[in-house]
């Protein structure tokens, strides 16, 4: 039986570094990413605070609900848009880490 082989540092992504730097995910009680729902990108579109009164983003493949939050009230904050996937983004130009996610429950995974 072979034993499983660790990655290479050079073999792991920025955003797997930053994943595994993030820690423990925050999903609902009594739940894990695998069983969270799956959403498309259309679902999550909806959620943008216009169109519904849920405000979701997406970041690394799940889904947060960002609702509570005053910052994100009007389905914008700063230059990022509800209801979208914002990896890219945050990946490259946000201020903060994915730290900010922390408080945040993670409601369904990225379709």
């Amino acid at each position: 039986m072979e034993k499983p082989v660790s990655p290479h540092p050079s073999n792991v992504t920025a955003a797997e570094q930053a994943a595994a730097a993030k820690g423990p995910l925050q999903t609902q009680p009594g739940s894990s990413t695998e069983q969270l729902p799956t959403y498309t990108k259309s679902q999550l579109a909806l959620r943008n605070g216009q169109d519904r009164d849920e405000i979701w983003v997406a970041y690394q493949g799940l889904i947060y609900d960002v609702s509570r939050s005053r910052l994100w009230q009007r389905g914008n904050h700063y230059e990022h848009w509800a209801g979208q996937d914002l990896t890219r983004e945050l990946d490259e130009d946000a201020p903060h880490n994915a730290n900010v996610f922390d408080k945040f429950s993670v409601i369904g995974r990225l379709g």
